[in-house]
């Protein structure tokens, strides 16, 4: 049992090259003409054989005669030969075509507002552009671990994308302090930071970055307390509704308000003080190359999304 064993662990793999060459050779009909057709040199192609011989202990080719011929053995090994070419070349084109054929499951990630507001409505002729692509996306806040997740492509706000990923950068997403014409007519308008205190506002409670507002000017940055927390909820879109009822004011992405700003319905708060930037990106595992379908996705959709198409 253990010679067995032994007997196991210590062969070698078949010499599939040497096979496919042989079932070329006999394809083609000559040493040469599969020399020419492999792009290898002759003496290479008749090391192959040699190699195949003396591994198995018999001949494949009858020598002494000017024609190329089988011998028996040659004859009955043949078919398997010919089986490991085709089966290598099916390989090879399966790895080209997922290289170059859009195709197959793509996981994504994105976080719900952002995706759910600007990448979605996207999603409708990619689907059209590529139908051999399936998409499952799991929309969340959560900073989901893209290798352990099983995921292609993060869809990431962030101030900076991790180092251990490869990252698509798109564009920058300022961060604005906006209220309702009607909440600073009851309230007031700020004239520094050190007053936000003393106003109403919301609390994402998904946010890493602590319970103090960074804010700078041309000459001064400064960490300051935020209004007072008058509704709090895990996803900052909740709070429209009320924002835009004047029940507080709030620091909000561009991408969310740009459409009640650019029509009044919101100000902007203290515009000569400026918040950290977010950066819009697309994340991808490390490695070399993406899959076709995870190209296609970085190109398409990441060619509009650089364009901030919420502005």
């Amino acid at each position: 049992m253990e010679t067995d064993w032994f007997h196991f662990m210590t062969t070698r793999l078949p010499d599939f090259e040497a096979l496919a060459i042989f079932a070329r050779i006999v394809e083609l009909g000559s040493f040469s003409a599969a020399a020419r057709v492999l792009g290898l040199s002759r003496p290479t192609v008749s090391k192959a054989i040699t190699r195949l011989e003396q591994a198995t202990g018999t001949f494949v080719f009858n020598r002494t005669s000017r024609k190329l011929a089988l011998t028996e053995t040659g004859h009955r090994v043949l078919a398997h030969a010919t089986r490991i070419l085709g089966e290598g070349e099916a390989a090879e084109a399966e790895l080209r075509r997922a290289v170059h054929h859009p195709h197959g499951l793509l996981r994504i990630t994105a976080p719900i507002s952002f995706g759910l507001s600007h990448v979605a409505p996207l999603l409708p002729d990619f689907l059209a552009r590529f139908p051999d692509i399936t998409l499952s996306i799991t929309y969340t806040d959560e900073q989901l671990d893209l290798i352990e997740g099983g995921f292609d492509i993060a869809v990431r706000i962030a101030a900076h994308a991790p180092s251990s990923l490869r990252a698509l950068r798109l564009c920058r997403i300022p961060l604005l302090l906006v209220a309702s014409p009607g909440y600073l007519t009851r309230h007031g308008r700020p004239s520094h930071p050190r007053e936000l205190r003393q106003h109403e506002g919301f609390l994402y409670t998904s946010n890493q970055a602590g319970n103090f507002l960074r804010m700078s000017c041309e000459h001064e940055t400064l960490q300051v307390e935020p209004p007072r927390t008058r509704y709090s909820a895990n996803n900052a879109e909740a709070f429209l509704p009320a924002l835009l009822a004047g029940h507080g004011m709030g620091v909000f992405p561009e991408f969310m308000i740009a459409a009640p700003l650019g029509d009044g319905r919101l100000e902007t708060v203290l515009p000569d003080w400026r918040f950290p930037e977010t950066e819009l990106s697309l994340l991808t595992p490390p490695g070399r190359s993406h899959p076709a379908r995870v190209s296609a996705f970085l190109d398409h959709i990441g060619n509009i999304l650089r364009k901030k198409p919420w502005n």
